[in-house]
């Protein structure tokens, strides 16, 4: 596949991405779809009260346009790869709509969180419940998608390891993409900060992918990637708008879905690591928090009184908390997701 076709799909999401901003945030401003800033932050994110949610509009429209773009260069511009059968070609494009279909109905669940929480104006939006319900069908639908492309593997695929573990594979797979699509929406806390790592791992993704013979879906990951860095130009601190629920639940879902339609596990643990810890930091601290507060409650009958581990979770705001620019979160928290990316690049090369 020729590189202009990435390129040319990367252009076209970042300029579109950046252009829908000059229509969007007036018009959030104007219909008061403003975030509201819970308490328990830390002091100086209550000056972001009001800001503009559901910014992720602008790369979950630029991705789709782009891809749409890219591929329709790739089949009939004369760039498909000559290898290729008819065959090939449409169970491609097939994993190409499964992947864009998921990743867009996935937004829609956070697109209802940000509206309720737009409309009643507060930081409550769909019951946990009904998010892990809605979760779980698109989850399980996407997985059966796949099978049903052709995808009937079970094995595990860890690096230079493989297992196979039968039935079991599709509730741990549905389990795998709940968890780290929630750790993508748990890493949209500072300004810039998933909108960066995205760009990040998507961008990975897309090489990853054109190593592999995934031509299509390297056009998908390349137009999201590209799309996040268009919005970074409305998110940056201090940022215009933010991308709500409606843009973290379109980067977890594109992110899973690459992740799974790639079929290698690793890899998407490795170059998604960064969302993993961010999620795990939560896990712990509120674990951890209950444990010693049933402790405190034993031995003096107060409740509430448990321990921290940090000193706020997720993890960056541990960072924000001692001393870390919003800035330096996100170079710093990029420039490890860099590393596990070109780790993850690395051991793909080894494999082929």
């Amino acid at each position: 596949m020729s590189n202009w076709i990435i390129i040319g799909a990367a252009l076209v999401s970042f300029a579109l991405a950046a252009l829908i901003g000059l229509v969007l945030v007036p018009f959030l401003k104007k219909i008061h779809f403003g975030q509201t800033i819970l308490d328990e932050g830390p002091n100086w994110h209550k000056s972001k009260q009001g800001t503009p949610i559901m910014g992720g509009f602008m790369f979950i429209i630029s991705s789709i346009v782009a891809s749409a773009f890219g591929y329709i260069l790739y089949r009939y511009g004369g760039f498909a790869v000559i290898t290729e059968s008819n065959e090939e070609l449409n169970r491609g494009v097939l994993k190409l709509a499964a992947c864009m279909i998921f990743s867009v109905l996935y937004s829609g669940i956070g697109f209802i969180d940000d509206y309720i929480k737009a409309v009643k104006k507060q930081n409550l939006g769909l019951k946990p419940k009904q998010k892990m319900l809605l979760q779980f069908v698109l989850c399980s639908a996407y997985l059966a998608a796949l099978y049903f492309l052709g995808d009937g593997s079970t094995n595990i695929d860890l690096l230079f390891v493989k297992f196979n573990i039968g039935v079991l594979y599709y509730p741990l797979m549905v389990v795998l993409m709940i968890y780290v699509s929630n750790a993508v929406n748990l890493t949209d806390g500072v300004d810039g900060l998933c909108g960066s790592v995205t760009f990040v791992t998507m961008l990975s993704y897309s090489l990853i992918c054109v190593l592999r013979h995934h031509y299509e879906i390297s056009i998908f990951a390349v137009a999201v990637s590209a799309g996040c860095l268009g919005f970074l130009l409305w998110n940056l601190h201090p940022a215009k708008c933010f991308m709500g629920d409606t843009g973290s639940m379109f980067l977890g879902g594109a992110f899973v879905a690459v992740g799974i339609a790639l079929h290698d596990h690793f890899l998407m643990i490795l170059i998604g690591l960064i969302y993993i810890l961010e999620a795990l930091s939560v896990v712990i601290q509120v674990t951890y928090f209950k444990i010693t507060a049933r402790q405190h409650y034993k031995k003096t009958g107060e409740k509430g009184k448990g321990k921290r581990i940090f000193k706020m979770s997720p993890i960056h705001h541990h960072f924000e908390l001692s001393g870390f620019s919003e800035y330096k979160v996100v170079i710093t928290f990029s420039l490890f997701t860099l590393i596990c990316s070109a780790a993850a690049i690395s051991a793909t090369v080894a494999k082929l």
